[in-house]
């Protein structure tokens, strides 16, 4: 359909709650039954995605036990080293190993592997979905499609079309009674929740900065040398360092830095607006000499405004030996606090009675040290098994898109509001529910071997 015949939703749209949905989906169709409900059915799992992230994400579901049985009975990856590094971790975890039922005919490899992992669970039973973000509404439509829970990695999306394709989705997994939960875990922390509702209540009076930082050496692929291996195709190679590529990840940026967009938003309970930033590339070698060809800036500085105009700056950095900040703050009109007092979610949250953070200054300081990140795990699954409403994708979808809308900013050098990224419809890489091991790479390097890259000012608000 041409977007300029159908109106595409602004901000305010997305924000409310969704209702009134005037065509019925084909995925919609008949409500899932709360199979697990009654707490004593064994739920069986299966992990789509085997990286660091994934492999965690399946021993904290098999945390739950408690609440009843719970096995993981399947595994998919596009990389069987990958696939071989997460089972044997797995199964050999003195406390989760015992859990593990994934006989070799159900550890899948290829392209198509997800479809196989999810073809051996029954309705109401949990895929978890840690592939790089840019699949994640093709394994997620697939898990609709078979009436599967889902829990599924953040950023959920990189782009407009991806984001409005995902709220769409979201219904879709709601009007089947399915439970999602979305890998945010800030919003499962207890520390910040309760410093959420002290800020919201008006201890430290009106908002009116936040700062944010994660500042370190770089990390994760975060910067990438040329495809050495001749083997490895250009797709694979991309897939596989997926935080260098923005199709595939969003980069850095939106991969890194979501948590405290994220957490920092919460905190003024609406989204920022729009988004100028800066940023830029100055480490072009590795300490060999040997060129980096990924996408991603080395720094990057946000001014996030709010409807209310109160600004949130952000600032992030990949560079070795710089000073390391990894931290959140906010600033009201009658004190201060720190929200997170190290990496994405540290402890203490902690409030003070002026803008010095100093312990002479101190009001309040959360004394919460459960982990949120098992506690997301414990919330998905007890509302799978009581059968309760529970659906996080619209707000990782809109976490996503803020988080989307700084590194645009900084991409362009230019101002991008959230209604613009949201309405845009330059998607990085359509298609994707068609891929094979054959298909080109959505993006190719040039004669000197670099993909490419943001050009601030050069391509209007396109990134590359």
């Amino acid at each position: 359909m041409d977007p300029k015949e159908t109106p595409l939703p602004t901000r305010r749209q997305v924000l409310q709650v969704a209702g009134g949905v005037a065509a019925a989906s084909a995925l919609s169709g008949i409500k899932i039954p709360a199979v697990h409900a009654a707490g004593s059915e064994e739920i069986h799992v299966a992990l789509v995605g085997c990286g660091g992230r994934g492999t965690g994400a399946a021993a904290q579901a098999m945390s739950t036990s408690k609440q009843g049985p719970i096995k993981l009975t399947a595994m998919a990856d596009a990389f069987q080293d990958r696939l071989n590094n997460s089972y044997n971790g797995l199964s050999k975890d003195p406390t989760v190993g015992p859990q593990v039922e994934v006989p070799e005919e159900r550890r899948f490899i290829g392209w198509d592997a997800y479809k196989h992992a999810m073809d051996s669970l029954k309705p109401g039973d949990i895929v978890i979905l840690t592939t790089p973000p840019a699949f994640r509404w093709v394994h997620f439509t697939y898990a609709i499609q078979k009436g599967l829970n889902v829990f599924m990695e953040k950023p959920v999306t990189v782009d407009g079309p991806t984001s409005r394709r995902m709220i769409k989705l979201a219904e879709d997994a709601t009007a089947k009674n399915l439970k999602v939960g979305v890998g945010l875990m800030s919003r499962h922390s207890k520390a910040m929740a309760e410093i959420h509702d002290r800020v919201s209540n008006g201890e430290i009076g009106d908002i009116i900065l936040m700062r944010g930082y994660r500042i370190h050496p770089p990390a994760a692929d975060s910067e990438r040398t040329p495809n050495m291996d001749p083997n490895m195709s250009d797709l694979d190679f991309q897939v596989r360092h997926f935080h260098a590529f923005l199709w595939a990840s969003g980069g850095n940026f939106s991969d890194f830095y979501i948590h405290h967009i994220d957490h920092l938003s919460w905190m003024k309970n609406g989204w920022p607006v729009k988004a100028q930033a800066v940023g830029g590339r100055h480490y072009k070698t590795d300490p060999a000499g040997v060129p980096f060809v990924d996408q991603n800036f080395d720094a990057y500085a946000v001014e996030y405004t709010f409807a209310d105009g109160s600004k949130f700056y952000f600032e992030g950095r990949h560079m070795p030996g710089t000073l390391g900040i990894y931290s959140s703050h906010i600033h009201g009109t009658k004190g201060s606090g720190t929200v997170a007092a190290a990496n994405d979610v540290g402890f203490p949250s902690s409030l003070y009675k002026s803008q010095i953070m100093s312990p002479a200054n101190l009001t309040w300081q959360s004394k919460d040290t459960s982990n949120p990140y098992q506690n997301e795990w414990d919330t998905l699954i007890e509302n799978i098994r009581k059968d309760k409403p529970y659906n996080e994708v619209k707000r990782g979808v809109e976490a996503s898109l803020a988080t989307s809308m700084g590194r645009a900013a900084a991409h362009t050098g230019q101002e991008i509001t959230f209604d613009e990224l949201l309405n845009s419809d330059h998607e990085f890489a359509p298609g994707l529910d068609s891929l094979t091991k054959d298909s080109p790479a959505p993006i190719k390097q040039d004669e000197k071997g670099f993909y490419p890259r943001p050009m601030p000012g050069q391509k209007g608000k396109r990134e590359y």
